[in-house]
């Protein structure tokens, strides 16, 4: 099977839907890449999934390492992102430093929450030869300063800072954006507007991937799902490749998945 990597995504720009998704173990790093999904995020979501925890924040730079290799040893054949945790992208120093430890660890790119502030420190991981996914709109680290989980970019004001942020972002050097829990008005003109695909996760259609915690689209998530879910049942194998079909035919995400205003 053919590895996916960074220019393997941005031949699909425009052109093929790809799909992604969350992955915390060996086991399930294995039958993600034996599927037809392309990415896998080690993803802080690990903090509730696996933890029983109320957000993300308390996940440590130890942890995200330890789940990294554990997917790494499973994976062969998706890219491999990692997420940096709460606060290691707080500085330029702390942000190197944390890469080079999820790097290290197995990843192949890791993610960042934040906004336009984090240009200097992705101009530095871009020169140190890190790759980089900006996470915008809805990030979990910030749970405490939107109040909750909310869906952002609904009035103009963080419609333009979203969008300023992307393009900013991506001029310094990230390879990949997420775009969580914004309308998906919002998302498809980002999309639009960067030259770097863009990942989604309840921020429409329009977005070139979609991706969802692995634990969710199994039906494994005990509470309430969130509204951007479709589970997919059945053996984890035939779950992902029914996922990752419908993302390629445009089926997923439907319009009851989406934020439309």
């Amino acid at each position: 099977m053919k590895r996916t990597t960074i220019a393997t995504l941005r031949a699909l720009k425009g052109a093929e839907k790809f799909s992604c998704v969350t992955a915390y173990d060996a086991t399930f790093g294995h039958w993600v890449s034996e599927s037809d999904v392309q990415v896998i995020l080690v993803g802080d979501s690990l903090g509730m999934v696996l933890q029983g925890r109320d957000s993300t924040v308390a996940v440590t730079l130890d942890e995200m390492a330890y789940h990294t290799q554990c997917v790494a040893r499973g994976n062969h054949s998706c890219l491999l992102m990692s997420d940096v945790p709460f606060m290691q992208a707080a500085t330029v120093e702390r942000a190197l430093a944390a890469a080079e430890v999820l790097m290290q660890a197995g990843a192949e790119m890791v993610k960042i929450e934040g906004d336009e502030r984090l240009v200097p420190v992705i101009n530095a991981l871009n020169a140190a030869g890190v790759p980089v996914c900006v996470h915008l709109g809805l990030t979990p680290q910030f749970v405490h300063r939107f109040g909750g989980y909310k869906v952002q970019g609904r009035d103009q004001a963080t419609r333009t800072a979203t969008l300023s942020a992307a393009r900013a972002l991506t001029e310094a050097g990230a390879d990949l954006v997420l775009l969580e829990c914004v309308p998906s008005d919002l998302a498809k003109q980002v999309t639009e507007a960067i030259d770097v695909p863009v990942i989604g996760i309840g921020a429409g259609a329009d977005t070139d991937g979609q991706i969802l915690v692995l634990h969710d689209m199994l039906g494994f998530n005990p509470h309430r799902l969130a509204r951007f879910v479709k589970v997919y049942p059945g053996a984890p194998l035939a779950a992902l490749n029914a996922y990752a079909d419908d993302v390629a035919r445009g089926d997923f995400p439907a319009p009851e998945h989406q934020f439309l205003d």
